[in-house]
């Protein structure tokens, strides 16, 4: 089987960020299926783009056996402000048609295309026109209403105009994946997706590298490295944006200052400048930044630290999202202060894996930290529960295979039937 993917934010070799398609069109490809890419060549949370990109369009990239990565031009003004931000979607758009129109030129099975931005869907449309191939539609986040939240979307034509994008997408499409439970709910009762259409594939973690740091990796040396040595060391890894709203990590930073507790927070992103000089002009002296790292050094900060920590602004639309790093704290053996309501809270609270902590409430996230910071015993059961939940049920191994194996069900592939061989293209329109 032959897909042709389409993520805005599939990242390179070595670099830091949501690696998910990375490592599931790796476990595909070493099933024996050809996965093509048509992704950005900014990266998404510092809007950095790699030199061998400059004054190219288009740049075809030979990822790795079975692996095919068609790099698309994004204007440089990703991370410049909303309507910078806005500009570079939608010159992904039309610099992916482009891509998969002239430089996709094989032979595909099925086009899958993850979102947000939503944008991705108007090059999965247009593609699947003329190339006569259907579409699945993978579902990170709700859009338009994530982006209408946290003010990324003012604009009240291009809200109408994104409303009726997404209503054409789940129309077309002829399987759609839904990340969480709530979103799955979501697009039932609320979208009125055909159920028969949706499927729950969602974000996990990489046990393969979890299972051998935890066994080898030595932490004591790495604290000492760092700096800290007795100190309680909370981590956040992630994007610094609006939406993740870390001035309520600095205000109970402040809260804590006479304690022996250090936060470190690991990532890039349009807010970090801001936070950066915040924490001067406050004089935190218990808050450290630290620029993005590729995954196994990620887990080399979580492995040292006490707790992870799970935040995002508080809106309606972030009730129905997992946060990523969750499960990357979770295989790690680390216990979760989640400030995300919704599932996020179900998730750490079924597992017994963390604590709730109110979003944008200081006191409260400073009262949850002191729990653990006095309770030891806690934060290894935490720690404990949240990785045996996890292996059980957010192994990305695991996902990837369930998700090939559903892919190949619904459209008639088996392992000696790609697009020379098919059974038969046609899917009922469920």
């Amino acid at each position: 089987m032959h897909i042709l993917l389409i993520h805005q934010y599939f990242l390179e070799k070595g670099d830091s960020g949501g690696l998910r398609w990375n490592e599931m069109a790796k476990i595909w490809s070493e099933k024996g299926h050809k996965v093509t890419v048509v992704a950005g060549m900014t990266h998404y949370a510092n809007g950095v783009r790699n030199p061998k990109y400059n004054n190219k369009y288009t740049f075809v990239d030979a990822f790795s056996p079975n692996i095919k990565v068609i790099r698309s031009h994004v204007s440089d003004s990703y991370n410049d402000s909303f309507r910078g931000r806005l500009k570079a979607y939608f010159s992904f758009v039309f610099s992916g048609i482009y891509a998969g129109l002239f430089k996709a030129k094989e032979k595909y099975d099925v086009i899958l295309v993850s979102s947000p931005p939503l944008s991705v869907g108007i090059i999965a449309l247009i593609l699947s026109t003329f190339k006569r191939i259907p579409i699945i539609f993978e579902i990170r986040d709700l859009w338009p209403e994530s982006a209408i939240d946290t003010g990324i979307l003012k604009n009240k034509m291009i809200i109408k105009i994104s409303y009726w994008l997404e209503r054409r997408l789940y129309k077309k499409a002829k399987l759609i994946n839904a990340l969480t439970p709530a979103i799955k709910e979501t697009l039932i009762h609320k979208k009125k997706v055909p159920a028969s259409k949706i499927i729950y594939i969602p974000n996990a973690a990489d046990f393969d590298l979890s299972d051998k740091m935890l066994t080898d990796f030595d932490i004591s040396t790495f604290r000492k490295g760092l700096g800290f040595d007795n100190e309680f060391i909370l981590c956040y890894v992630g994007a610094h944006g609006l939406a993740n709203n870390l001035t309520q990590l600095l205000d109970t930073a402040q809260l804590l200052r006479n304690e022996n507790v250090v936060f470190i927070l690991i990532g890039d992103g349009m807010e970090k400048k801001m936070l950066m000089q915040t924490v001067i002009e406050k004089n935190i002296t218990n808050v450290h930044f630290f620029d993005s790292v590729p995954k196994a050094d990620v887990l080399k900060f979580i492995l040292a630290a006490d707790a992870g920590i799970s935040v995002l602004k508080k809106v309606e639309a972030f009730k129905t999202v997992f946060s990523n790093k969750t499960f990357d704290y979770m295989a790690c053996k680390k216990p979760v202060l989640m400030a995300i309501d919704g599932i996020s809270r179900e998730l750490v609270e079924t597992a017994g894996a963390g604590i709730y902590v109110e979003p944008e409430n200081a006191k409260d996230f400073a009262e949850k930290i002191r729990t653990y910071l006095h309770d030891p015993t806690l934060i290894k059961l935490h720690g404990e529960n949240g990785y045996k939940y996890a292996k059980k049920h957010f192994d990305r191994k695991t996902l990837s295979l369930e998700y090939l194996q559903i892919i190949e069900t619904h459209f008639g592939f088996n392992s000696k039937n790609s697009v020379s061989n098919k059974i038969n293209h046609k899917v009922s329109n469920v």
